[in-house]
């Protein structure tokens, strides 16, 4: 017999879910009939598949020894780049500055270098992630920007930021702003712009409408323009509901697609610009703003990070 005692990263799982990734030698059908037959337990009474595990919650697992055994560690993230732009760091939180062409997250043409095992390995060399250590919990990032956009991303280093910070997140008490070029000048200067828009998954692509279609989702778009000449205006947008490809495609619905952006935009134009292979959108501001209670991260509120430089601002000289 072995026993587990439940910490704060391990809070609020179920006991099946949290017993997979620490037990990932433990068959599945194996783990359910042990927590039948009483082989598992928390606390020492009787659990259920579904229970919700508590910080200090002793597990008490009557299990064979093979079960606990860990392959020798080989962290992956240890050969990702040291490179980090970090704009704010506490305890708690990191907040990032990802740079385009960088991942958020792996994906099938990229594993080793994305800006989470980045951020993995700056935290292992700092002492402050031993996965070793954690039964369950690893560093995540509570948002995420596409690989041709850069700007601010947070990271959380403990569990209950995460949980905390992804509500904010849900509740739009993290207010996102957007630098960006586009080609023209929306009139008015400053406004919210409205639709519906609809994925198409085999495209990977999106369509603003005016009316709803299918089942597309409301989108609405803050915006003001900060500096224009006629042909390339730069603006500042807010999402007020975060959808994908939203700033790009519903810029394009009225006519002024983003400059470079090869998707939405207008080739002929980008060529004419430069030939530039990246959309000229920057996540460049972030503003907390809790209206709810934020426990342990109420020190947060009122907090607003701005990026430093923005790769395409200094071609706007009055900006």
């Amino acid at each position: 017999m072995q026993s587990i005692t439940i910490t704060g990263n391990d809070a609020g799982q179920r006991l099946d879910k949290f017993l997979t990734k620490r037990l990932p030698n433990l068959p599945k059908s194996l783990m359910y009939k042990y927590i039948r037959k009483k082989r598992i337990k928390v606390n020492r009474k009787r659990a259920e598949i579904s229970t919700r595990l508590q910080e200090g919650d002793v597990l008490d697992l009557y299990i064979n020894d093979e079960f606990f055994e860990r392959p020798a560690p080989q962290y992956d993230f240890l050969h990702a780049p040291k490179q980090l732009s970090i704009l704010y760091e506490d305890e708690n939180l990191l907040v990032l500055d990802k740079k385009v062409g960088l991942l958020s997250h792996p994906d099938k043409t990229e594993y080793v270098d994305t800006l989470i095992t980045r951020v993995k390995r700056y935290l292992y060399e700092k002492g402050e992630y031993d996965p070793e250590q954690e039964n369950s919990f690893a560093p995540a990032l509570i948002n995420r920007i596409d690989r041709n956009t850069g700007g601010i991303v947070l990271a959380a280093k403990n569990a209950e930021t995460l949980r905390v910070m992804n509500q904010k997140m849900k509740d739009r008490e993290l207010h996102k702003y957007y630098l960006c070029v586009v080609l023209g000048c929306p009139k008015p200067q400053q406004g919210v712009l409205e639709g519906f828009l609809k994925k198409d998954e085999e495209k990977n692509m999106v369509r603003v409408t005016k009316e709803p279609v299918g089942d597309s989702k409301r989108i609405r778009t803050k915006y003001r323009v900060l500096q224009s000449n006629g042909s390339l205006s730069l603006l500042e947008v807010e999402l007020l509901t975060g959808r994908t490809h939203q700033i790009r495609a519903h810029f394009a619905s009225i006519g002024c697609p983003l400059l470079g952006d090869g998707k939405y935009g207008r080739n002929q134009a980008n060529k004419k610009y430069g030939g530039y292979k990246k959309q000229f959108l920057y996540s460049y501001r972030l503003v907390m703003d809790f209206t709810t209670d934020a426990g342990s991260l109420s020190y947060l509120n009122g907090k607003e990070f701005q990026v430093p430089d923005v790769w395409f601002a200094d071609q706007f000289p009055n900006y």
